[in-house]
């Protein structure tokens, strides 16, 4: 896999030639599976918009992403250049052992611990915008900014990204659109379909230089139905003309423009799910108050979908190290609780994963882990949705996607398989512009 990932770097230095600063617009479909794309007709998927990406452009056959293949941490990558391990955002959720942050995620920007495209576009001289990308509230370097957040869905949550948006850019985007902004909370296709016409909006008013947008509704159907069901295909399609209408405002504002289509990670289905809380319950490792709060804990998951963390109180505590790591075994031996691998610390890093984690679990196919709430319904259950992510990121079903036109662009180059991390740098180089931070090299383009 890594000889792949190095010859498809490679082959995009070998094309790669000096040209002009582009302006680039950065589109991301969450849990948008390459072969939703690339073998789309044998799957009945009717996404003109996207195919063209094949034929006028270059793309990935497939794009190893990080540990876990997850939302935040994956949009963090694509935005950075770095893992986990050095950016920062270790999951979807903040880590929360007395379970008393409302479930809350990462969603503010200064977590981020390395430089970001939006602040080197930025102190290069560019304009920059962003609509409900991951991880951008209070980001520096985004000259408008539509950050992505909520907290209840309630009412007040309007109210609430209105106060942490660029001062102003709601109400006059409102008032270009005849439409009230999605709130944070809604991930279905009609939020999606919102918050494209305003980004369409907003590149015909302000025409940044750089723009990021982040469309959701893909997964949230896919986690309701499983990935390749007719409600998936349903809403990729109308993604699809989401993306279309997205393509002609930049070209628009820019004839000369980048556009790139990306994703996290892939997707996969599931029937089952175990709940390392109660087993750790049961150990215990947790310890819960007369109302059924955490008093206290001495080892915590830290769950992410396909996968999850092991906190340790003490992590330097060989004798808790060892309870732990025999709790998680005997849990191993039993099939029915579908764990595939328990990684250690040593292993985590050389993922370049969670360094707070002391084990990382990954599970079977079909198997996803439980979150606190459900700890009370038993240790293996029937899943609560039909299918999710966050799986170690060697498996191919969570390999996500790569595709760019731009008149500079080679036309129908397949780069083989791709490390997400190699994404920011090509942009960066794309604009002309310095990332710091970068695991991989900038690619001269």
């Amino acid at each position: 896999m890594m000889s792949r990932i190095v010859l498809a770097l490679g082959a995009l230095l070998v094309f790669a030639s000096p040209a002009a600063a582009a302006p680039v617009l950065l589109i991301s479909i969450d849990g948008l599976r390459p072969g939703d794309v690339i073998d789309a007709p044998a799957r009945g998927l009717k996404v003109p918009n996207l195919r063209r990406f094949l034929s006028e452009g270059t793309y990935a056959d497939r794009v190893r992403g990080v540990l876990p293949t997850v939302t935040y941490p994956s949009h963090t990558t694509l935005i950075t250049g770095a893992s986990p391990a050095r950016h920062g955002i270790f999951s979807n959720t903040t880590f929360d052992p007395l379970q008393i942050n409302y479930s809350g995620w990462y969603w503010f920007a200064s977590d981020i611990k390395v430089p970001t495209l939006w602040q080197a576009a930025a102190a290069g001289g560019l304009s920059v915008a962003n609509v409900h990308w991951p991880v951008s509230v209070g980001a520096k370097g985004i000259t408008w900014n539509l950050p992505q957040i909520w907290r209840s869905g309630h009412a007040d949550d309007a109210k609430m990204l209105a106060a942490l948006a660029t001062p102003g850019l709601i109400p006059e985007l409102e008032t270009a659109t005849g439409e009230t902004y999605a709130r944070g909370i809604d991930e279905s296709i009609e939020g999606d379909e919102n918050r494209g016409r305003f980004a369409v909006a907003l590149i015909a008013r302000h025409r940044p230089q750089f723009a990021t947008v982040y469309l959701t509704g893909l997964d949230h159907q896919q986690h309701a139905d499983g990935p390749g069901t007719p409600p998936a295909h349903g809403v990729l399609e109308r993604i699809d003309t989401i993306v279309g209408t997205l393509i002609a405002a930049e070209r628009k504002a820019y004839p000369g423009a980048v556009i790139v289509v990306v994703s996290d990670h892939g997707f996969a289905p599931i029937g089952h799910e175990t709940n390392l809380f109660r087993a750790f319950i049961d150990a215990g490792l947790i310890t819960l108050d007369a109302g059924g709060k955490v008093k206290n804990w001495e080892a915590m998951p830290w769950p992410s979908g396909g996968s999850a963390a092991v906190v340790l109180a003490r992590p330097g505590d060989p004798a808790l190290q060892a309870r732990v790591a025999g709790v998680l075994t005997g849990l191993k031996v039993d099939p029915a609780n579908g764990i595939a691998t328990i990684a250690v610390k040593s292993e985590i890093a050389g993922m370049r994963g969670n360094p707070l984690a002391s084990f990382f679990i990954d599970f079977q196919p079909g198997f996803s882990a439980g979150n606190f709430a459900a700890a009370a319904g038993g240790l293996a259950t029937a899943s609560h949705s039909k299918g999710t992510h966050g799986y170690f990121p060697a498996r191919d079903t969570m390999q996500s996607t790569f595709m760019m036109i731009g008149p500079k662009i080679p036309k129908g180059r397949s780069l083989g398989v791709i490390d997400m991390r190699s994404i920011a740098p090509t942009l960066a180089a794309i604009m002309h512009v310095r990332l710091g931070g970068a695991e991989l090299p900038a690619l001269a383009y």
